[in-house]
C-alpha cells in the first residue's frame, strides 16, 4: 500500500458547559459532542523524498508547520522514525475556523490514515494519547460518534447514538477567536449553565424532544453579544421549522435540529438563497461503522 484516502468528519456540540478555569490557564469543560456527515477528504502518499509536502484546495491555508495536518504527519514520522517522505492533499469542505473541529478532525484522519498506511498497529487509546499533543479536540475526532467530553476535552466517554434527525449548518462570514471567547467568559451565578446530566438521560432514552429542551452552549454568552448575527441565524432557523438552534463550539457556526426531512430541506433552500449561501450544509448525525481496536 502506497497511499490511503481518509474522510475527516465535522463535529457539533450538542451541549457545552465550562465548569472552571484551571491554574494552567485551560478550562475544565463538560460537553456532548456529535460528528455529522459533512467531511473533508485527505489523501496520504508515500514519497521517495524525505520531506513532507502538503497541498489543499484552499489557497489561504498554510502548507507548512502552521498546518495541523503537517504537524500530525511530522509527529507520526518522528514517533516511528520514518525516513521516507509523505505527500498529503486536503480537500476542505468543512468551513475553516467555524467551531466544527475541521482542523482537529483532519489531524485525527492523518494519524488514523498513517497508522493504517504504515501498519504501526496503534490502538484507539494510543492514537488518542498521541493526538492530544496536537490539540484537545483531536482525541474526540479519533473516537467520533456521540460522546461526553470532560477535562480540557481529552476525557471521553462514548454514548449511545443521539436520536435520528437532520442537522442544518450555517456559518456566517466572520471568524471568532476561541481565545477571546474563553478570556471573556464569566463563570459566576448569573450565567446559566446547560443541563448536561439531563441531556445524557435524553440520549440514553433516545428521546429527541427531551434532548432539545436541555441543549445549551455557555459560550453563546460571549459570542452572541459580540456577533449578533449568530442570534439572527438562530431565530431564522426556528422560524423555518427547527426544533432548536444552537451555536457550535466557540462559533460562529449555528446548527438547527429538524425531525422532518422535508422541513429541513425547505430550511436548507431558504438559507442557500440567503447571504450565507456558500456556507450552508444539510447533514445528519454520523457514527463510524468500524471503530478502531480499543
Amino acid at each position: 500500500m502506497n497511499s490511503i484516502t481518509m474522510k475527516a468528519y465535522a463535529k457539533i456540540n450538542l451541549g457545552l458547559d465550562v465548569l472552571r478555569k484551571r491554574e494552567d490557564g485551560y478550562h475544565d469543560v463538560s460537553m456532548i459532542m456529535q460528528t455529522v456527515s459533512l467531511y473533508d477528504t485527505l489523501t496520504f502518499r508515500k514519497s521517495r523524498k524525505r520531506d513532507i509536502t502538503l497541498k489543499t484546495n484552499l489557497p489561504y491555508l498554510p502548507s507548512d508547520q502552521k498546518n495541523i495536518v503537517y504537524k500530525a504527519i511530522e509527529l507520526f514520522k518522528n514517533t516511528f522514525h520514518i525516513s521516507e517522505g509523505i505527500h498529503a492533499t486536503i480537500y476542505k469542505r468543512i468551513p475553516v475556523a467555524a467551531g466544527l473541529a475541521g482542523g482537529s478532525s483532519d489531524a485525527a484522519a492523518a494519524l488514523k490514515g498513517l497508522n493504517t498506511l504504515y501498519r504501526t498497529g496503534l490502538t484507539l487509546k494510543e492514537l488518542m494519547e498521541l493526538g492530544v499533543t496536537l490539540g484537545a479536540d483531536v482525541p474526540y475526532c479519533l473516537l467520533m460518534g456521540t460522546a461526553l467530553s470532560e477535562g480540557i476535552g481529552e476525557i471521553l466517554t462514548p454514548l449511545g447514538p443521539m436520536p435520528s434527525c437532520n442537522i442544518l449548518l450555517v456559518k456566517p462570514d466572520l471568524n471568532v477567536s476561541t481565545k477571546y471567547v474563553y478570556e471573556n467568559l464569566v463563570l459566576d451565578h448569573t450565567v446559566p449553565h446547560p443541563d448536561i446530566p439531563s441531556m445524557l438521560k435524553a440520549i440514553e432514552h433516545g428521546d429527541l424532544a427531551e434532548l432539545i429542551v436541555t441543549m445549551g452552549n455557555i459560550l453563546e454568552t460571549v459570542t452572541v453579544k459580540e456577533y449578533p448575527v449568530i442570534n439572527h441565524i438562530k431565530n431564522d432557523m426556528i422560524n423555518n421549522g427547527a426544533l432548536t438552534s444552537l451555536m457550535s463550539g466557540s462559533g460562529p457556526t449555528v446548527f438547527g435540529i429538524y425531525d422532518n426531512p422535508a422541513t429541513a430541506e425547505k430550511a436548507y433552500k431558504y438559507f442557500k438563497n440567503s447571504s450565507y449561501k456558500k456556507q450552508v450544509f444539510l447533514t445528519n448525525p454520523y457514527w463510524p461503522d468500524l471503530p478502531l481496536k480499543q
